[in-house]
């Protein structure tokens, strides 16, 4: 739990300088309180002191962090290696960006839902270039959902390449207008066809077919950065036109980084822009705390504290991503200030705050404010039409009543959206089914979903695969994986996720163990962080140092470097398998962690030459 008490002494008092420990490093322009009087509205004022000062976000005496503003750098030593710091490929209300998160930590590797023949719809997600990057005709293909002409005819054409499409498009002399390109971008986008996306952006500059400007050559970089990781998108800055060159660039950018959990990178990524002298954004700082409440919770207090300082307003995505971070900290009381403090400001609660504050509520117990919340947002949503035209307000309906075990208002709000639901909803639905354990009720919903399927998708299979994992249902869950083979689904890193959780825990770590080298080997794929950590979570448990070192040395090869997470389990299972580690305080200083109170308290535990009471008397 972080930050739980009230800041004792006002930050203005304390000349902003912060003490640390080793960790990171933060250091921002300095600001003179005349500066500050003279460019800082009152508004603004009360409602930063609020956010930092009540009982929400402030530093502690054990921060790894250390804040001055005698300089405008922020920087870090360790790249996110403090808490958990993967954020995997899955699918649910993970993160606030999408329902179906689409981030993942690895450079080289794409989603595998890329193209399963429906299109996604999605709330606000600043991971993708944000309102002032996309021109009026992409904002009203994303607003209405319309396909243009060229997009049908790319998804028409099965055996072309995207060239070959845009050759043919050219030559019936069809409309290739910069309206047509940016609806067909957004319906690319939507579909998470990035691939495609890119292809289209390279063909119409090489072809010269529009007038490149900053969106299009940032849309480019964007696009790089999902497909060929952040090095290439970095690189292919250096052949934009300097005019080009600007603010847009590095915040996507920055986005990207930040989508990859590259906290280093994104870090250097903010320092370039405040070195080229670019205006501060609400968008840079959004990127800034969404990267902080993944991989170090304390940093939160000082992006806020550099918003105040620059007369940044927060936007209604950083009061959710606040919301989210003191909720998914267990402060619901914290939680409540920040919501407060946001009506103070007249901002009130869209539906994916409520979604969020319904989530967190639930998880805590408070089923009446959880309940509460769920009726009005349902309320709201009747007012602008019928329910189920509000696919967002469904799925988090659904993942919240499901949360507080309310069985009968699942069935109700499924029972309405049912007719049509699409992959989305569907997935919800079994995803909701499983965590109140009616697993036919959940099957039921993946055979419609199956059905209704234009092409296929392994999204219902991940959905149903973690429900026969987390209930046991081994047999279940090897029936699955055939009949995905059979209909040619492509066994991924998603896939091998649950199904691993599945084998683990039915208490086959063996078989687990083995069956993901397997995949390794023969279908050249790299599964996810976390499935590698949920089989050496198990030998950790079991004190089994040998295939403990084992894990840890697969994931090294993997491409994984080491991380806080590892080395905890690493060490204990020494601790458990009660074994001196040699060695270990080397390995860990080796590889740029550093040891939180936990993990130095296991440390004590393995060292081969601690001191005990009984030592003492035999030296």
């Amino acid at each position: 739990m972080w930050a739980l008490r009230r800041a004792s002494v006002p930050l203005r008092s304390r000349g902003f300088s912060m003490g640390t420990s080793r960790g990171a490093c933060v250091n921002l322009r300095e600001i003179t309180c005349a500066e500050d009087k003279a460019g800082f509205s009152e508004s603004f004022q009360r409602t930063y002191d609020r956010l930092l000062l009540s009982n929400t976000f402030y530093h502690t005496g054990h921060a790894s962090l250390k804040f001055s503003v005698k300089k405008r750098e922020l920087s870090s030593q360790a790249d996110a290696s403090s808490i958990k710091e993967e954020v995997d490929l899955e699918d649910g209300f993970s993160e606030l960006e999408r329902p179906a998160a689409d981030k993942d930590e690895n450079d080289d590797e794409e989603l595998e839902l890329s193209d399963d023949g429906e299109d996604v719809e999605e709330p606000q997600n600043e991971l993708e270039l944000s309102e002032t990057e996309i021109d009026s005709a992409e904002k009203k293909s994303r607003e209405t959902g319309a396909r243009s002409e060229l997009f049908k005819a790319m998804l028409k054409s099965t055996g072309l390449s995207v060239n070959d499409v845009l050759d043919k498009w050219v030559e019936e002399g069809k409309d290739l207008s910069s309206s047509e390109v940016s609806s067909t971008m957004a319906n690319l986008r939507r579909r998470r066809m990035y691939g495609s996306a890119l292809q289209l952006s390279e063909w119409l500059e090489a072809k010269e077919q529009i007038d490149f400007v900053e969106k299009d050559y940032a849309s480019r970089l964007d696009l790089l950065a999902k497909m060929h990781g952040l090095h290439k998108a970095e690189n292919y800055i250096g052949s934009i036109p300097n005019s080009f060159r600007g603010e847009i660039i590095y915040r996507t950018l920055l986005a990207n980084c930040v989508r990859k959990n590259k906290a280093k990178k994104a870090e250097e990524i903010f320092n370039k822009m405040r070195d080229l002298e670019f205006p501060l954004t609400t968008f840079a700082c959004d990127q800034l705390l969404l990267l902080y409440k993944r991989t170090n919770k304390k940093k939160i207090a000082d992006v806020l504290l550099l918003m105040k300082k620059e007369n940044v307003k927060p936007s209604l995505f950083t009061y959710r991503l606040l919301i989210d971070a003191k909720g998914g900290s267990n402060d619901i009381a914290g939680m409540d200030q920040i919501v407060d403090s946001m009506k103070a400001e007249g901002v009130e609660p869209d539906f994916q705050i409520q979604g969020i504050l319904a989530k967190h509520y639930a998880s805590a117990g408070l089923t009446q404010k959880a309940e509460a919340v769920l009726t009005e947002m349902e309320g709201r949503s009747l007012k602008g039409g019928k329910l189920k035209e509000h696919l967002w307000v469904c799925r988090s309906l659904l993942c919240s009543y499901a949360e507080l075990g309310n069985a009968d208002e699942v069935g109700r709000i499924w029972k309405v959206c049912e007719s049509n639901p699409g992959i989305d909803l569907s997935v919800a639905a079994i995803e909701a089914w499983g965590k109140l354990k009616k697993i036919e009720e959940a099957e039921a919903a993946f055979e419609q979903v199956l059905n209704e399927l234009n092409k296929p998708s392994s999204r219902p299979y991940i959905a149903l695969l973690k429900v026969y994992a987390n209930n046991k249902m081994l047999n279940k869950g090897k029936d699955l994986i055939k009949r995905m083979a059979d209909s040619e689904g492509r066994i991924g890193p998603l896939i091998l996720n649950p199904l691993v959780q599945l084998y683990v825990q039915s208490g086959e770590v063996e078989r687990a163990d083995a069956m993901l080298q397997k995949a390794v080997q023969q279908n050249k794929v790299r599964p996810l962080f976390s499935t590698y950590m949920t089989i050496m979570d198990e030998y950790a448990k079991r004190g089994d140092i040998h295939n403990s070192e084992k894990i840890f040395h697969r994931m090294r090869l993997a491409g994984y470097t080491s991380r806080f997470t590892q080395f905890q389990a690493l060490v204990q299972t020494y601790v458990n398998a009660k074994v001196p580690a040699y060695g270990i305080r080397e390995r860990i200083k080796a590889d740029n962690v550093f040891p939180n109170k936990a993990l130095a308290g296991q440390l004590a535990l393995v060292d081969a030459f601690r001191k005990t009471r009984v030592s003492d008397i035999l030296d």
